[in-house]
């Protein structure tokens, strides 16, 4: 039998907005394939690289002390957000699928991931989840990227704050008179 060169994919829904939706996770899906075939880098899905990372970051966080151990520590658990929501978006306990996971990378089992349809922590290889490697790498490094920015803008806003010149006391900036006709209302 021939492979068609092309296919059409017609999208229904109730309201403009589904259609639309639907059109935009189809178009994600094909990038997804894309990326996959075009690298031909897979990682196991389920959560299980999240899980091996933070894994070996709390390894690697007790050989350090002060502030970066706790941030790497933190970086740790931070990845563990997917496999969580994963969890929690199949209406599973979250917390006892994480020490699962936990618990069978320990044991040196890496592509351990969380089986939505199970409910169960299986080998995500064996039972064909998997992920482009590229994508991973992406959605960590977005992440990551947005999280420093919003520590960047805090340090800022922090030290304006607490600089001479900055933000008086009552918070208003000098010459703007705070909350006035306010006085007396205590």
């Amino acid at each position: 039998m021939p492979q068609p060169q092309a296919v059409s994919v017609i999208l229904r829904g109730g309201t403009e907005h589904v259609v639309d939706e639907a059109e935009r996770a189809l178009h994600d899906a094909l990038r997804v394939v894309g990326v996959a075939i075009e690298d031909e880098k897979l990682v196991a899905g389920g959560g299980s690289p999240e899980v091996e990372l933070a894994l070996r970051l709390r390894e690697y966080s007790s050989t350090l002390t002060g502030r970066e151990q706790l941030a790497v520590s933190k970086f740790a658990e931070a990845l563990e957000v997917i496999p969580r929501s994963l969890a929690e978006n199949a209406g599973l306990d979250p917390i006892n699928m994480l020490v699962e996971m936990r618990s069978q990378h320990e044991k040196g089992k890496k592509t351990a991931g969380l089986n939505v349809l199970s409910g169960k922590v299986m080998d995500m290889l064996k039972e064909g989840v998997v992920e482009p490697l590229r994508v991973k790498i992406q959605a960590i490094d977005s992440a990551t990227e947005a999280a420093t920015m919003i520590l960047r803008i805090d340090d800022v806003l922090s030290s304006k704050s607490g600089a001479p010149g900055g933000m008086p006391p009552g918070g208003m900036p000098p010459g703007m008179g705070g909350m006035g006709g306010m006085e007396g209302m205590d």
